[in-house]
């Protein structure tokens, strides 16, 4: 099988004259295509000047009966067969009855590019933006039918390409379906692994079956070849519902379990559960869910909803297959609530908990929001978020400071509002000689009271009045300015390096804005 595209209709002359010879590696003949060409293109008529058009030909057959094999019509008729005559006496299916023709059909209609300028937040500078960039993507229009595939189906992918102005189409068949980490959103839910190349700038695109939209192509694996992503339907609509509901985005639920497998028979003897049970263990409960109100770590998670969960943490899905029950935690609505059956010291017990999104101690990303800063004395004080890390480079993971990057991934917030405040660099001047060595440690306690966030940090400086101002940071080292002093020094680095204010507009309470709106109006 092969694809010719033709960039734009005023082609058309062209594409009908074109003779291509391609051996075919079941066949010593050759197959000419001006005619097939030709007649595919007559055969779409919403095709336009600006509009691309693939034509997909058939398999060519070298049977006894010298016909070219027709393609079956998966339309309601299932069993007309529509050939049309070429030249040399062989038969051709008409593209329009083709799965590959409809979903080029529908990509046509529904596919836009999307063209964009940003200037993204500096998060190693936070009180400034990066260099404005151009980026292009791939849309669909949501109005479109959805279903959901099945292992080995073949799908059409349809996104705009960066290498063209005009949509490209390609072809994958269904690999795998389970839970994988996204991307974007740095959780586990459900995708579709495809064999399809997807590259930058494809993100957006619909995948097709037939004349159905099955998912959006959104990553891939690097390192591998020819596997790619697609979120699925039940994602995009529970993502959808979610924000017509909410007014916002708010994220998906989560239980707050870290859970580790019961596959073992020792442990499984340990913590008393008969041999037909079969359940996961609790190792650490988030203190912001409502599931660390009545679950207990060692507890033995038997049942969610009612579906029995197995040693490995899965639960059946679909015909024959497993998948990870945080599938079916991930599907509920915020404030819904789910019935968990338990094992607690031998005991079955049974609990009712609400679920919410959960947010992190260090915030994956920070979507339509400006970073935070505090600036005192030329010490830059900022929460600790992955965006910031992500500064270090692409493999910020193993280029970034080691014990910020494992509090970043592991540690969980003990309040609500709690933020992780690190000194992130020092805007040197005389009053901070000699502290320049101690960046991109956590701020612990400001005179000796413990640091919640960013905004109980400027509270406690500007608490302080007189005398001397201790910072206690990690790795037991110590920070201590004369207050008067440091306060006019934070005015003369602010001037010198440009800084519009020492602090952002988040930190700002009402009332300084209020006296300040004042104080700028005329008398």
């Amino acid at each position: 099988m092969f694809t010719t595209s033709v960039r734009t209709a005023r082609r058309l002359c062209y594409a009908r004259s074109l003779i291509c010879h391609i051996p075919l590696p079941f066949s010593s003949k050759a197959i000419s295509v001006s005619s097939t060409l030709s007649r595919a293109l007559l055969c779409s008529s919403s095709v336009t000047a600006t509009a691309a058009v693939t034509v997909t030909t058939c398999f060519y057959s070298t049977s006894g009966t010298n016909h070219l094999d027709l393609i079956r019509d998966n339309t309601n008729n299932s069993n007309r067969n529509t050939a049309y005559p070429v030249s040399d006496g062989k038969e051709l299916v008409s593209p329009r009855y083709t799965d590959a023709y409809a979903a080029i059909e529908l990509a046509l209609d529904s596919v836009v590019k999307v063209f964009t300028v940003t200037s993204s937040p500096n998060y190693f500078l936070p009180w400034q933006n990066k260099s404005q960039r151009e980026s292009m993507g791939s849309g669909i229009d949501l109005g479109q039918r959805q279903r959901g595939p099945r292992y080995n189906s073949e799908m059409t992918l349809s996104y705009s390409m960066t290498c063209g102005d005009n949509i490209s189409v390609t072809k994958g068949v269904v690999s795998r379906v389970e839970p994988t980490q996204y991307v974007h959103g740095a959780t586990q839910l459900m995708a579709i692994q495809i064999d399809a190349a997807i590259n930058p700038g494809n993100s957006g695109g619909p995948a097709i079956m037939g004349d159905k939209v099955v998912g959006v192509a959104f990553q891939n694996l690097s390192g591998a070849e020819n596997i790619g992503y697609i979120i699925p339907v039940p994602v995009i609509k529970h993502f959808i519902s979610g924000v017509e509901e909410c007014g916002k985005y708010v994220g998906f639920c989560s239980l707050g379990l870290s859970c580790q497998p019961a596959e073992n028979v020792q442990l499984r003897e340990h913590f008393r559960m008969h041999p037909e049970m079969t359940g996961v263990l609790i190792s650490k409960i988030n203190p912001l869910a409502d599931a660390y109100r009545v679950l207990k770590k060692d507890d033995i998670i038997l049942a969610f909803d009612g579906v029995p969960i197995a040693n490995d943490g899965t639960v059946p899905f679909r015909n024959r297959e497993r998948i990870a029950f945080d599938h079916l935690v991930s599907m509920k609505k915020p404030n819904e609530t789910a019935e968990v059956r338990v094992l607690r010291d031998g005991v079955e017990n049974e609990f009712s908990i609400t679920l919410q999104p959960l947010q992190p101690l260090v915030p994956v990303h920070q979507f339509d929001r400006l970073p935070s800063y505090f600036i005192f004395a030329g010490l830059v004080f900022i929460p600790l978020t992955q965006p910031f890390l992500h500064e270090y480079g692409e493999d910020w993971y193993n280029t970034s400071p080691r014990r910020l990057c494992e509090s970043a991934l592991r540690e969980l917030p003990k309040m609500a509002g709690e933020q992780l405040v690190i000194l992130s660099q020092l805007l040197m001047d005389d009053i901070n000689a000699g502290y320049e060595r101690l960046a991109e440690l956590q701020v612990k306690k400001v005179n000796d009271v413990e640091v919640k966030n960013l905004k109980h940090l400027r509270q406690l400086v500007d608490g302080c009045g007189e005398g001397s101002l201790r910072f206690d940071l990690d790795d037991e080292r110590v920070i201590v300015l004369n207050y008067q002093l440091a306060k006019v020094a934070t005015s003369r680095i602010l001037k010198r390096h440009r800084i519009p204010s020492a602090m952002s507009n988040d930190l700002i309470d009402k009332h300084e804005v209020e006296v300040g709106t004042d104080l700028a109006s005329p008398s």
